[in-house]
Order: structure tokens, then sequence, then C-alpha cells
């Protein structure tokens, strides 16, 4: 099969359209035809040498997939060639890709692949960290940075949806705006005011009861200074770095909760059930119209190299895809 290989680690130039073996399904998973994948911040983190996938899982880039099956492990059930579906994967960069049948979602059928490709990492994301482990509530606030991520049109989007009021940070006034499209109040933009500051105006000084950010070390103080007594940090991205100081006294005093979370390693029974709690939560949702996959840009699959490249300048509002098929 085709698929996109790295020469090496670094940058999107080692990306490269070559051939790589099909991967064989075990007897609980599907062998799936890719017809369209998406870009991930985890994906440039894996090209450059870190983030390395589960013992057994493919090397090659790519968190999520759409398509159709092509061959069934010998215990799987409620399938057949040629249904439609989409999920969360490794080695999505790729004309075929394995998947366990139990988190092999049906793809609607007024969805294309692209939309379909677009939901699950960041969907899944925003979910598991804004709900339940951020325990988001209506009524409560958010900020959440990066709001023109992937996961941050779907975090502003489903914090809406339940009831929060929604502050985001961006890097341009057009994805702000985009942003307050999706259901955030307020957007702030971090390269021309303080976002401290800005959360403490916009809230008469009283901050936020959950923050979800992807920045890391240089935010984590700032951050924790703007949540509310029994606030909650979430920690779900280190674009910024990993180490940094924090002042305890302030995590005791205020009885904050940092929570940290990574997908990737989780072990499969754990993401069959964070299937599941998407799937009765916001796919009814998605499927009606109330929440939408937001797509940037679709590329072709032999310009993964021009995709990453479109990442990392941040220029994305929402996902990048690639199709396969």
């Amino acid at each position: 099969m085709k698929a996109i290989v790295r020469t090496g680690d670094g940058g999107p130039e080692v990306l490269q359209l070559g051939d790589a073996p099909s991967p064989e399904p075990t007897e609980t998973q599907v062998l799936v035809d890719v017809h369209a994948t998406a870009l991930n911040r985890a994906d440039m983190i894996q090209r450059r040498g870190g983030y390395p996938p589960p013992p057994g899982e493919s090397e090659i880039l790519g968190l999520e997939i759409a398509g159709t099956v092509a061959r069934m492990g010998s215990t799987v059930e409620g399938m057949a060639e040629g249904d439609r579906v989409f999920g969360l994967v490794g080695g999505g960069y790729a004309e075929q890709a394995v998947i366990d049948y139990r988190m092999a979602m049906p793809i609607p059928d007024e969805w294309t692949f692209e939309q379909a490709a677009a939901v699950p990492e960041v969907f899944f994301t925003a979910n598991e960290n804004i709900f339940t482990l951020g325990k988001l509530s209506a009524g409560e606030t958010i900020l959440i940075h990066a709001g023109g991520s992937g996961v941050g049109s779907a975090g502003v989007q489903i914090s809406h949806h339940a009831g929060a009021t929604v502050f985001v940070t961006a890097g341009t006034s057009e994805k702000i705006d985009n942003c307050k499209s999706l259901g955030a109040v307020e957007g702030i933009n971090y390269k021309e005011k303080d976002f401290v500051a800005e959360i403490g105006r916009l809230t008469d000084e009283r901050g936020v009861d959950v923050v979800l950010d992807f920045i890391g070390a240089p935010y984590f103080e700032r951050n924790l200074s703007i949540l509310k007594t029994k606030g909650r940090l979430l920690q779900v991205g280190l674009i910024g770095g990993a180490t940094t100081e924090i002042n305890l006294g302030t995590v005791m005093r205020n009885r904050l909760q940092i929570i940290g979370s990574v997908m990737r390693p989780q072990s499969i029974d754990e993401k069959i059930a964070i299937t599941q709690r998407f799937m009765e939560r916001w796919l009814p949702e998605l499927k009606r119209g109330t929440l939408q996959p937001v797509i940037d840009t679709v590329f072709p699959l032999a310009q993964a190299q021009q995709a990453h490249e479109y990442m990392e300048a941040n220029r994305n509002f929402g996902k990048i895809l690639l199709k396969v098929r």
C-alpha cells in the first residue's frame, strides 16, 4: 500500500510518499480502506522523534481515519465489508489501517469521509478533558487556549452547548471571530494582550472555573492565577515546554485541581470507553448539525509535507485533512 513514510526524525521534509506493508487485522480488528485522515499536533511531535506509538502499533503517523471495511477479524460482530466507518487509530496516513471494531463508528449517511475524519481525535479529546475529567457544568466559565485549533474549535462548541460561558485565546482577529461564531462569548489575541489581565477584566476579577491548555510551561503559573476556588486546569499539550516552577500555596489555598491527560498510551479498554462516551453524548448532536466538524483545508495524501508546514505556520482554523482516495 501507499503511505507517508519518514526518512528520519525532523521537519516536514522527512515525510515522503512511499510503500509500506498493509497491516493485518487481529481477531478483534477490521482492516479499513482509508479515504481520509487528519493532522494533529501529536503527529508533528512524533515526526520529530517524540510521542512514540504504543508497542505493537504502526509507526506511520495519523491518529484518525474514515473509510470502508475491507476485511474483518474472526470475532468481529455487527459489521460487514463495505461498511463506512471512522475512528481513532494509529497509522492513519496510509491507504489501509486497522481499528478495533468496538472503536469503529458508523459514518452517518449524509457525511463525507472528510467530515468523519475531522471528528474523532478532537471531539474525543475535548469531551474527555472538559467533561469526564474537568466536570464542566452549565453556568460555569471556561478559558480554552488555542481556540482556533481542532480541539479548541470542538471544545468551544461542546462547552457552549452544555451551557458554559466560553472564552478563548487565538492569534488573529479572524480566528477569534470564528470562535465566536461557534459559541465563544469573547476572544483574546494572545499576541496583543495579556490573557490574565483580560480574563480579570471580562470576569470582574472572578476568574474562570476551568482552563484547557495546550501550551504548558509558559502559561502554567498564569493559568493557575485565573482559576476560581476549586478551579480545574486541564493540561493536554506542552507546545511551549514541559518544565516549570509553581507556587503550591496557590494550589492549596484555592483548592485547585491540575489534571493531565494523554490519549495515545491509554489501554484499548479505556479507548473503547472514550469512544462510547462520545457516541452517547455528542454523535447525535453532530448528526443533527447542532455541532459540526470544522475543516480548514484538505490536502492530497502525497502533500503531507505541505500540510505539516501549513499546520506549523498556525494558519489553520479547525482541522487539516489528507484525502487518501
